[in-house]
């Protein structure tokens, strides 16, 4: 007796004369229709844009930094003449800089009689401070203002991602100019390494930092007051990881077929439930059920 192979189809077919088609059974059909469709332009959109995952770890994500952080500082002091500005850079490996100039910019302001601070330097990666200040100034002025208004304060290479929204800049439109003009200004930051990596693998390097601040007038060993505005700021151990990932297409696929799958079966129950009843309300209204 010859094999018959037609035995492994177990998708055999309805008979015709056991199928019926209705009105609900059509309506039902293209409701389906729609909400597969609305899934499936749902998942679609899923899987073409990428997600931003992030997580936590301990460590130095920038190793080849040289154990430096590069530091990005715009402040414009309007009631301090730009011959009385100066940076100063100190921290606990015993770098001590009073006046740093290198690449950084002095604009004037208001006549000459402000002054707007731009600065590009790096620090290293211990605790420390920078400060603004008329320290490395030859000659002290009498009345120092140090009201001022922060730019930006921003370490690292600058991210600019739609979906991320860290303090990266956290310091930017910080007004001081109605403080007390022989205030100092104390501002403390908690700096936090940040890693950002696309879909391609290149990973940037930034930071975020989280802000306090004080204001007090300091008084020199002479008894005169010598306002600064200071930065002071320590590391984070934590690091926080930015990646952008893309949904596999396997779980796309298994998604389509599922949303087909369900829908369809879904519907067939929902029919066949509508479709009994409404074949009991027919022998009932014909008296052929009791």
């Amino acid at each position: 007796m010859p094999f018959d192979f037609r035995r492994f189809d177990i998708y055999r077919k309805v008979p015709k004369d056991l199928t019926q088609p209705t009105y609900t059974g059509a309506i039902i059909s293209v409701c389906c229709c729609l909400f597969i469709l609305f899934l499936l332009l749902s998942e679609l959109t899923g899987f073409i844009a990428t997600e931003i995952v992030n997580e936590l770890y301990v460590d130095d994500p920038d190793k080849d930094s040289g154990g430096k952080i590069e530091v990005n500082l715009n402040i414009s002091l309007p009631n301090l003449n730009c011959e009385l500005v100066g940076l100063d850079i100190q921290d606990e490996m015993g770098r001590h800089e009073v006046g740093h100039i290198d690449n950084s910019m002095r604009i004037p302001l208001n006549n000459g009689d402000g002054c707007r601070f731009e600065g590009h330097f790096s620090i290293n990666k211990v605790p420390g401070n920078f400060h603004v200040s008329t320290h490395s100034a030859t000659a002290q002025p009498q009345n120092p203002d140090m009201t001022h208004i922060i730019h930006k304060l921003s370490f690292g290479d600058k991210l600019q991602v739609q979906n991320v929204h860290g303090a990266f800049n956290a310091l930017e439109g910080a007004d001081k100019l109605s403080s007390n003009p022989l205030a100092s200004h104390d501002y403390i930051l908690k700096i936090v390494p940040t890693v950002y990596e696309d879909m391609s693998g290149k990973q940037r390097y930034s930071y975020q930092y989280t802000v306090a601040n004080k204001e007090y007038v300091a008084y020199s060993h002479t008894g005169r007051i010598i306002p600064a505005i200071w930065f002071r700021y320590d590391l984070s151990p934590i690091t926080v990881k930015y990646t952008e990932r893309r949904q596999p297409l396997y779980r796309f696929i298994t998604s389509i077929c599922a949303i087909i799958g369900g829908t369809f079966t879904v519907a067939g129950i929902l029919d066949s439930c509508i479709f009994t009843a409404s074949e009991a309300w027919k022998k009932i209204q014909l008296g052929k059920m009791q």
